[in-house]
């Protein structure tokens, strides 16, 4: 039996206890299953059991990272019959610590990350890489504790820089809460005939490839990118992209793709071209199934660009 997940993320003090309180106080979404709560943390706030609208609420705590394991979460639910499980993680210890370790039969309804907009920009800066950890698979970004002249843009400037498909919300200290409308065209025309991404919009653009593939495909795109050639593809295609920061120079990947050629190209590996290429989906063993492959239309060699990594910022 399937067992949903509700997973709570953001910092210390961020409002994480408050919002599983008020969620455990709301009728709709009681209903009346066994329900496990695994806290991770010890903030100023506490859970208040007496103001949940049903009994069928249990509480663990798990405070080192090493007991995070599927052992461990299995043997909890089993303990107290669960049939869904809300958790509020530490900010501190790495996502993937928690999904690789989650049983087979959990699988997470919904990740909501919440931040003390006074301090959010403050972790950010001192804490890049924790931040973006959190906010790559949130749905749902909640700043708490604004004010009536709190400047939004910066907020939801840095949540865009990680995820466009987030949605975000902001609740003032009055308890009025505003869902965010702010708009974000991309730096593209997604409905030319050639769609032309530039130097610095490539980040972008390729984050925006993965959460949204299916609006690229049938499109033509013109970027520059640097070759990756190996032999195990043949002499008609190759690997075309951008070394691109996420948070930090700790943190700078390659993120290219498969780009397959009528005839074998010049090109050679590391050399740095503009193509012009139809996207399409098909399988190759590169990325072991299917995935976005670039059937090239034409090709040119290029200088080296004056920001060889991108950022997505």
């Amino acid at each position: 039996m399937e067992i949903p997940v509700y997973l709570f993320t953001g910092f210390l003090d961020a409002g994480k206890t408050a919002f599983i309180q008020e969620t455990l106080e709301n009728e709709d979404f009681n209903t009346k299953e066994n329900t496990l709560v695994i806290l991770c943390e010890e903030g100023e706030g506490e859970l208040n059991p007496n103001k949940f609208k049903t009994e069928k609420v249990v509480i663990e705590s798990i405070e080192d990272i090493d007991d995070i394991s599927i052992d461990k979460l299995d043997s909890l639910a089993k303990k107290h019959k669960a049939r869904r499980v809300v958790i509020e993680y530490n900010g501190m210890w790495q996502l993937d610590e928690l999904y690789k370790n989650l049983p087979e039969e959990w699988s997470v309804y919904q990740e909501i990350f919440t931040a003390d907009a006074n301090t959010f920009e403050m972790y950010n800066s001192n804490m890049r890489s924790l931040v973006v950890d959190k906010l790559q698979s949130a749905e749902v970004v909640m700043f708490n504790r604004l004010s009536k002249t709190t400047d939004i843009m910066p907020l939801h400037k840095i949540v865009r820089s990680v995820s466009r498909r987030a949605s975000i919300a902001y609740e003032y200290t009055d308890g009025e809460v505003i869902e965010d409308t702010i708009k974000d065209p991309l730096p593209f025309d997604i409905n030319a005939d050639v769609i032309e991404i530039e130097d610095n919009d490539y980040g972008i653009w390729y984050r925006d490839l993965a959460e949204e593939t299916q609006k690229y495909i049938g499109k033509v795109l013109k970027f520059k990118g640097i070759v990756g050639k190996d032999p195990s593809l043949g002499d008609k295609a190759f690997i075309v992209g951008r070394h691109v920061m996420t948070c930090c120079e700790d943190d700078i990947a390659f993120q290219g793709l498969v780009c397959k050629s009528k005839e074998p190209t010049e090109l050679k590996n590391r050399d740095w071209a503009i193509v012009t290429a139809k996207l399409i989906i098909a399988e190759h063993k590169v990325y072991g199934g299917e995935g976005p492959v670039l059937i090239l239309k034409e090709w040119e060699k290029s200088d080296v660009p004056e920001q060889e990594v991108v950022s997505l910022m």
